[in-house]
């Protein structure tokens, strides 16, 4: 399913500036995925581009893994207001695009606890999830899920960055 510029699948469409499409290499067999966009996001239509996103960038750049070679999305492709958390509608509503988008990834990393309880459908405690990997089904295929703490949680908790530093090195080993 081809993400839809004038997507009206659910409410937060009323209130976007941009749909937020994948970055980086789209190609790739690792993904990241988040929550949602933020402001930053909205503005400028590409995923992780504010706060979180610098310190995603920080710790990839850091492990030696350029944000250039992994795909990086989210959930959902619009803004919630006041940065809520998107609702089990919106995120059902999302879904086939990011499945879409995962098809041909050897591992997807889910980015706080919003990403990896859509993608498990299931809820998640991330204290006692985070870098584990897990066979998930996503669509018709299966791929090894790790949960890991949000880049925003890794601005505060130096645990959780140091958790997300350790996830990012070891996906490593899956690329090409």
């Amino acid at each position: 399913m081809e993400l839809d510029l004038a997507c009206r699948r659910c409410p937060l469409s009323e209130g976007r500036t941009n749909v937020v499409f994948p970055d980086g290499d789209l190609d790739s067999t690792v993904c990241f995925v988040g929550e949602a966009p933020g402001r930053n996001e909205d503005m400028q239509g590409i995923p992780f581009v504010g706060r979180a996103g610098k310190m995603l960038d920080r710790l990839l750049a850091e492990e030696g893994l350029p944000r250039e070679r992994v795909m990086i999305t989210n959930t959902v492709k619009c803004r919630p207001p006041n940065n809520r958390v998107p609702t089990k509608g919106e995120r059902a509503a999302c879904f086939p695009y990011l499945e879409a988008e995962l098809i041909g990834k050897r591992v997807v990393i889910a980015l706080g606890r919003t990403a990896c309880s859509n993608l498990l459908r299931r809820e998640v405690k991330l204290a006692d999830e985070a870098n584990t990997v897990i066979r998930a089904r996503i669509g018709e295929a299966e791929v090894d899920l790790i949960p890991a703490y949000h880049p925003m949680a890794c601005l505060l908790n130096l645990d959780a960055r140091e958790s997300l530093r350790r996830t990012i090195r070891d996906v490593k080993r899956y690329l090409p």
